[in-house]
């Protein structure tokens, strides 16, 4: 990718779902190939969480911080016959017609998603992702037609390893960036800093 950073940021597009299947022993998660949720109409996802200051000294000697979790909606112009499937455990019979269960067991899944910039496009991914049922809502056509939306309200949480999103920034590599929708990246730990060395002759 170019090393230019971008100063604005507007837009969401190329959403999709990836679902997670845990290790029972170890808690580690497996990523589904992604699966494309179209029509993303907005995203906003705010982190839960807070400061607790412990004091010493007659002062605040260190802030405690137990942020982890966001919370938030994605609405969508129509939520996918396979998310229903997939992730909210309706069920299709072979007679083509979907029925919703009674509390149904919580799917978790990643959430992908792009945002555009005005030097480059930044794409991001939330790992632990769980969803309510949506709310059916419509209403009646007038003059003009206005499309209804859908909206998913999300809890994000973080993995096993601690992660709990990522995104793509000016450096990452094209192999990284490009392939970012096929398969979950999962992060290779911190990037140590480069530093010149010589080699002492004989």
């Amino acid at each position: 990718m170019a090393n230019k950073k971008n100063k604005v940021k507007f837009g969401i597009k190329n959403a999709y779902y990836s679902k997670i299947t845990f290790d029972e022993d170890t808690g580690a998660a497996t990523f589904a190939t992604p699966v494309r949720l179209k029509g993303a109409v907005s995203l906003s996802m705010e982190p839960q969480g807070e400061n607790e200051p412990f004091y010493a000294d007659d002062s605040i000697y260190v802030l405690l911080s137990s942020s982890n979790n966001y919370e938030g909606d994605l609405t969508l112009a129509l939520i996918p016959e396979d998310f229903y499937t997939d992730i909210l455990h309706e069920e299709l019979d072979s007679n083509g017609v979907m029925a919703e269960v009674e509390d149904p067991e919580l799917e978790h899944f990643a959430l992908l998603f792009e945002i555009s910039g005005d030097q480059h496009k930044v794409r991001h991914v939330f790992y632990n992702c769980v969803c309510s049922r949506p709310t059916m809502e419509t209403s009646t056509v007038e003059d003009t037609k206005e499309p209804q939306t859908d909206t998913l309200s999300l809890t994000a949480m973080p993995l096993i390893n601690g992660y709990v999103k990522a995104k793509t920034t000016s450096t990452t590599s094209d192999d990284v960036y490009d392939s970012w929708f096929e398969q979950v990246y999962e992060p290779q730990g911190e990037a140590e800093a480069e530093t010149d060395t010589e080699e002492a002759d004989g």
